[in-house]
């Protein structure tokens, strides 16, 4: 059994080094892993870039990474669920199950909440991006035989998504809007067409990105850089849209959502970044609901059923995989999102 593993660790804006750091065996609920696939998220981009995003900052080393699968090695005394050889997805949410959110089933909103490969507490909760990882046997869900890694990868964001469409209520039958065609925003797609969405019309500035929305099951798209008119022209009759997913955090793209959804239809926010302006009398004029989204809770199990099935494909987003040692390369193809949509890393063969 390895008694060491390789991880890639960030120290500062765009340095991100391959180090080693030692393995313990598993203990008691707990499962060793041999990592097989982990994708690079838009926190993941944001930390690598910029240091962080909005108010959260890196402030120590960190190794990232929320979103990866990988395969049980060794088990811990009392486990019983997983066995030697299962294809898993971690989730990386661990909530304390005691704080008043918890205790209220609320454990999105934890107060002591611990999120693997997240700078926002400090000491920083580190990530998956490691050959070999010891972690809880209750945060591994088998992924069956179907699918690859990589797919069974793609639960977390997948997991974001679930909730978000949660969020906005009944989608059977619905017009929807989805901006910002990235990785979110293409399962935002599929996520909604899976809930009964009649219409879902996705916006980005780049084809690349808009072809995968469709791939995804996105039935129109508009690139806006080029043909904004196409989009204004659903602000007909004050807007056509029932319900709009903000995926891109981008001001133009939710003054566009606000201007297309008809009165007391709604949005939902999922991407995120620092303050923006808000056209506040087109919001209450047409009584929008606005809504808020993050993570997931009981999302997660449902994304992987969806995926280790493939009810959900998420194949059509996977565009690139790096080995650990090229992370940097990695990450820097993460930026050209003209190009790049999910972007993973493998992990030792």
């Amino acid at each position: 059994m390895a008694t060491e593993t390789r991880i890639a660790r960030l120290h500062g804006v765009r340095d991100i080094r391959v180090e080693t750091m030692p393995l313990a065996s598993p203990g008691p609920g707990e499962v060793l892993l041999k990592m097989a696939a982990g994708g690079i998220c838009g926190s993941d981009l944001h930390y690598y870039q910029d240091g962080g995003f909005g108010p959260i900052r890196v402030r120590e080393p960190i190794i990232p990474g929320h979103e990866a699968a990988g395969h049980v090695v060794a088990l811990g005394d009392g486990v019983s669920h997983l066995a030697p050889g299962d294809l898993v997805a971690v989730n990386p949410s661990q909530p304390c199950g005691h704080c008043r959110f918890c205790a209220k089933d609320l454990p999105i909103h934890c107060l002591d909440m611990q999120f693997m490969g997240s700078a926002m507490r400090l000491p920083h909760a580190q990530g998956l991006f490691r050959d070999w990882m010891v972690v809880p046997a209750r945060q591994c869900l088998p992924a069956g035989t179907l699918v690859s890694p990589q797919e069974a990868a793609c639960a977390e964001p997948l997991a974001v998504c679930l909730h978000a469409v949660s969020r906005a209520g009944d989608l059977s039958g619905k017009r929807v809007l989805v901006t910002g065609s990235g990785p979110i925003g293409a399962l935002v797609a599929a996520a909604a067409r899976h809930a009964g969405a009649a219409e879902v019309m996705a916006t980005d500035l780049a084809d690349a990105a808009l072809a995968r929305a469709a791939a995804m099951g996105a039935t129109a798209t508009i690139n806006v850089a080029e043909r904004p008119d196409l989009l204004s022209a659903y602000e007909a009759d004050k807007g056509q849209f029932d319900v709009a997913f903000e995926c891109s955090a981008a001001e133009p793209a939710l003054r566009s959502a606000i201007a297309t959804v008809r009165p007391r239809g709604t949005i939902v926010q999922v991407g995120v970044t620092g303050d923006i302006r808000l056209p506040l009398n087109a919001l209450v004029g047409k009584e929008i609901t606005m809504i808020g989204s993050q993570r997931f809770d009981s999302e997660f199990a449902e994304a992987v059923s969806h995926i280790a099935t493939r009810r959900i494909d998420v194949r059509p987003i996977l565009t690139h995989s790096f080995p650990l040692e090229e992370a940097d390369a990695a990450f820097r193809q993460a930026g050209d999102r003209m190009v790049a949509c999910k972007v993973q890393l493998h992990f030792l063969s």
